[in-house]
């Protein structure tokens, strides 16, 4: 008799979390495992605003997996993009662009989320995101690359576009990424003898009226003025209106010349969740407190993908559990733990937590954080946020890598070296997150019934 199959779709905190959970704990004739990811790595998110900087290389924070502890689970190279639970088939896209079916007895879902946007015009074009590797090392090419050609351009006008930067999001990412990039561009201008530091100018805005607002009014507006003081303005209350390739319209009419606009106003579900038709929560995957979707065979979902249920809040009032890295780690041990019941014939249990609070690295010496609680800015802040991430990651040589990184930048400061990368390629959203790549229900239906007729 055939080994029940288990596929994990997404090589994120929870899916990797998922997966080592597993292996551990699986006997070797108990079942079959499948990871489905285009990277063989963990991306270590909250980090990537570093990478943008150059704070850190790219490969600190693209954790291996096949270097991850006796990770063994074989990796199907592409992504999910759509799943027919009747069928209990996920249709994959390889990165050869081809398109097979992996078939499942229960299948994990935790694809993460892509950028959320809206139908502002010019947006998709001409925004840039900070949720892949690819993007934060995008960001970076492109910030030096305005500081060299505003350098050697002798218009004015060409020049000061150039030199004005806005980040649309005042959450974490966008907070960090403001904050991280305006300390890159303050010390590269003294490279630039020709370049007036007065002309470089970050502007962090937000729809909303308060800055990081989980973090509390204390520490929210001591972030505020860590911004502030360093000259980045911030703007509350405002959007984006229209966006431009040479510049930007804001909400409340401003009109500013600018060629950079990084966009990282929140987040949402994968688009693979919509391809299972099935109820969601502001457009996460509606499940239980077990995390298994109600009704449907086989599926468990967790993460930025999934309305997990929030007990430690009134669950009965709606309260969700955030897409942050710290659920997301925990929700793919207990999703582990409830499919290993489900084999077994055992009782499920449900999703609970401790919130171990909040860390937010501004760079430099400036961070705030809440440890359990407890508020703390400067350096120790600093000291918290950062010894957090370092005992995140998952491999030594990870550890190593980001370490000597901060320890190399802390003697050395930055550097401004472009690589090249999508030089020529005006690149969008949708090139680095492939939202585009997804298929219709009735594609996924035309290509499962195909597998289907062959097994009968």
């Amino acid at each position: 008799m055939a080994r029940p199959k288990i596929l994990v779709v997404g090589a994120g905190f929870g899916g990797v979390g998922c997966i080592r959970r597993l292996e551990r704990r699986l006997r070797p004739d108990e079942a079959d495992i499948a990871l489905v990811t285009p990277f063989s790595y963990q991306l270590y998110l909250p980090l990537l605003p570093q990478v943008a900087s150059g704070v850190l290389t790219p490969q600190s924070i693209a954790v291996s997996l096949r270097r991850s502890g006796r990770f063994r689970t074989p990796i199907i190279p592409g992504g999910a993009v759509g799943v027919d639970t009747k069928a209990k088939v996920c249709v994959i896209r390889k990165i050869t662009g081809e398109i097979v079916n992996e078939r499942y007895d229960h299948i994990v879902l935790a694809p993460g989320s892509v950028t959320r946007t809206f139908a502002i015009p010019g947006l998709a074009d001409n925004a840039r995101g900070m949720k892949t590797l690819a993007e934060a090392a995008f960001v970076r090419d492109h910030v030096i690359a305005q500081l060299d050609l505003a350098d050697a351009s002798q218009d004015e006008a060409e020049r000061a576009s150039r030199l004005q930067f806005v980040v649309v999001g005042g959450g974490y990412a966008g907070t960090e990424t403001a904050a991280c990039l305006q300390r890159l561009t303050s010390d590269a201008v003294k490279r630039y003898p020709r370049l007036d530091p007065k002309l470089i100018k970050w502007h962090l805005i937000d729809i909303a009226p308060k800055l990081m607002p989980e973090l509390g009014d204390k520490l929210g507006l001591s972030a505020l003025k860590i911004l502030r003081d360093r000259g980045i303005e911030v703007s509350l209350g405002v959007s984006i209106d229209k966006a431009a390739p040479e510049e930007v319209t804001f909400t409340d009419g401003r009109v500013l010349p600018c060629r950079t606009l990084i966009w990282t106003a929140g987040v949402v579900a994968s688009p693979l969740i919509a391809t299972l038709e099935a109820e969601t929560v502001r457009g996460r995957l509606a499940v239980d407190t077990r995390m298994t979707l109600p009704g449907v065979d086989g599926v468990f979902a967790l993460g930025d993908a999934a309305a997990v249920p929030d007990l430690s809040q009134d669950a009965d009032g709606g309260a969700l559990c955030p897409p942050t890295a710290q659920h997301a780690m925990r929700q793919g041990r207990v999703v582990a733990d409830n499919v290993i019941a489900t084999l077994r014939g055992e009782p499920l249990r449900p999703y609970r937590h401790k919130d171990l609070g909040l860390v937010v690295d501004l760079g430099g010496r400036d961070a705030v954080s809440k440890p359990l609680g407890i508020e703390l800015r400067g350096m120790l802040a600093q000291a918290v946020a950062r010894g957090y991430h370092w005992s995140a990651l998952r491999t030594n040589v990870a550890k190593t890598r980001v370490l000597t990184n901060w320890m190399l930048n802390a003697v050395a400061g930055e550097d401004f070296v472009r690589t090249g990368f999508l030089s020529r390629t005006p690149a969008a959203l949708r090139d680095f997150e492939y939202t585009d790549s997804y298929l219709t229900p009735d594609e996924i239906r035309q290509h499962t019934g195909t597998l289907t007729a062959r097994q009968g």
